[in-house]
């Protein structure tokens, strides 16, 4: 049997939610290993002048505990 933990990301990027949600997983990865999965938990946005101008995510990412 597989034990499970799921720890909350907050992270950022100036060009999509995708690539925020890339940089999420990239930094728990540094110190959290055999990450299994990422959700999208909130997206959001800041507008400067009408346009966006900071991707903003909150996932969640599940990974194995050895």
């Amino acid at each position: 049997m597989a034990v499970l933990k799921v720890i909350e990301v907050l992270a950022n990027s100036d060009k999509s939610w995708e690539d925020a949600t890339k940089k999420a997983v990239a930094q728990a990865s540094k110190s959290v290993k055999n990450i299994k999965s990422v959700y999208l938990n909130e997206q959001s946005a800041t507008v400067e002048d009408g346009t966006i101008s900071d991707y903003r995510v909150n996932v969640k990412i599940t990974f194995e505990v050895k």
